[in-house]
């Protein structure tokens, strides 16, 4: 039997020859030769004939004769020689995944059209309609906002990009830089300390604790909201933009916001 030639990776010039597959696949994945004429293109017939050799196998015995001692017992018992488990789990055991540190290395991205003194208007929340100044984004990927305070009430506070519009209108800042203390741990909210309730004492005697911003927080809130005014006084149309900043968004019958131009 003649033996069966291997494909030759170069030609006689020497130079390397690509590899054609024996199969390939056409469109919508049914491939072009079907397995009896695979068959043929191998030349599987020639291996027809041969015999190979066969690897028996040692059966390895599952149970074992074990002797059991006292006279009622029967003396021997047929038993496993690996015990089987007594308890199956109904469920594949779930391990706890790390998703605070996956959640801190995960990349923060933000709109190209959010950059710092860029007015917003914010659609969720306490301050829903009102428009802010943006002063940066932080590392956990909010929006630091203000409004100022003394224009419409709203004080520095984290939001989302998501429940924010970017305008078209930008203040220009210049070379004021935010408070590196104005991160994501100085908005952690604070643990107001509860009383514990007497037993003699009357229900309605106990009044609900609110919150109210330390001298700190107002004293960097005044810092700010100066750099921001005088930003907004250096700006060509200072007086409209106060205003504008004034006016709370709301949007009137027949008004669609996919076809404004903020």
């Amino acid at each position: 039997m003649a033996p069966v030639e291997k494909a030759k990776k170069t030609d006689k010039s020497g130079k390397k020859v690509a590899k054609h597959p024996l199969n390939t696949y056409l469109h919508g994945g049914v491939l072009r030769y079907s397995k009896s004429q695979m068959y043929k293109r191998r030349a599987q017939w020639r291996l027809k004939g041969t015999k190979r050799p066969v690897v028996k196998t040692l059966k390895k015995d599952i149970k074992k004769v074990k002797k059991i001692g006292g006279p009622k017992n029967g003396g021997e018992r047929t038993v496993y020689v690996q015990k089987p488990k007594a308890n199956y789990p109904t469920k594949r055991f779930v391990k706890k995944r790390p998703a605070k540190n996956v959640f801190s290395k995960h990349q923060r991205k933000v709109r190209s059209n959010l950059k710092p003194g860029t007015v917003l208007i914010l659609l969720a929340g306490r301050h829903q309609g009102k428009r802010v100044v943006l002063l940066k984004s932080l590392s956990s990927g909010l929006l630091l906002v203000t409004g100022p305070f003394c224009l419409n009430s709203c004080p520095l506070r984290r939001v989302s990009q998501r429940y924010v519009i970017g305008t078209s209108t930008r203040i220009d800042l210049g070379d004021y830089k935010v408070p590196e203390t104005l991160d994501d741990a100085y908005f952690r909210r604070l643990k107001l300390n509860k009383q514990k309730k007497s037993a003699e004492g009357d229900i309605f005697a106990t009044k609900k604790e609110r919150f109210v911003p330390n001298e700190q927080r107002k004293k960097d809130q005044k810092e700010v909201d100066t750099a921001v005014l005088k930003a907004i006084k250096a700006h060509a149309d200072g007086k409209f933009v106060a205003k504008y900043l004034k006016s709370m968004f709301a949007l009137h019958s027949s008004q669609y916001p996919h076809r404004m131009r903020f």
